[in-house]
């Protein structure tokens, strides 16, 4: 009877003639899954917020995105037509669910209005200053005007230029300016509004006081 029983456990393909696996193993031996180990797609997007114009605001939205570890490209902050406001503007690139993520916990803190993703078609803008070697003024004048910019200064030695317009235009730009030699750059972050009429952030609703906290008196 235990020979029947040990003659069918045996019945199957040789090992050797079994299909083979292309799911590796991790060092402890389990199976390591190809479709759970791929890089999620990512997107760019720009996130404009619109905030409480006050001291700690763009050091909490920073330190919120650092926690949560989100992946920033660039950061910005600046005046509003409201002098109790301000926007800041972020770029990060991320899957579709950390893009989520992001906008959910920037619209929980306190300080902040209104949280929006602007389309792919808004009006971009980063400023870039590039200094660079004085030898030749007129060429370098040359290229500043190709690109659209200005000297904002110029001595013997360097010649400082702006340059303003999308990222891919400042790449564009410094790779140019390197035949003169650079000699230093500084570069903002991305501005950002929508095209159009439309409102990029909607005003939202007022920032109530934070409530005073009686100190009970000394008995």
């Amino acid at each position: 009877m235990s020979d029947d029983i040990d003659s069918k456990a045996l019945e199957g393909p040789h090992p050797s003639e079994r299909p083979e696996t292309s799911r590796r193993r991790n060092p402890q031996g389990i199976r390591i899954d190809p479709d759970a180990e791929a890089e999620p797609d990512t997107r760019q997007v720009v996130l404009s917020a619109l905030v409480a114009h006050e001291p700690g605001v763009l050091a909490n939205v920073a330190s919120l995105f650092s926690r949560r570890q989100f992946n920033i490209e660039s950061l910005t902050v600046g005046a509003t037509t409201d002098e109790n406001r301000a926007r800041i503007t972020l770029v990060i690139e991320e899957p579709d669910p950390g893009i989520e993520q992001a906008k959910k916990q920037l619209q929980k803190l306190v300080p902040v209005v209104s949280v929006t993703e602007l389309p792919a078609d808004a009006t971009r803008r980063d400023l870039a200053l590039i200094k660079v070697d004085g030898t030749h003024p007129d060429q370098v004048q040359s290229l500043v005007e190709m690109y659209g910019g200005q000297a904002v200064d110029a001595g013997q030695e360097t010649v400082t230029v702006e340059i303003t317009g999308s990222e891919q235009k400042i790449d564009a730009a410094i790779d140019a300016f390197e035949r003169f030699g650079i000699v230093e750059i500084v570069r903002t972050g991305t501005a950002a509004l929508t095209r159009g009429a439309e409102r990029t952030a909607p005003n939202g609703p007022q920032i109530a006081e934070p409530e005073s906290k009686e100190v009970p008196a000394d008995d």
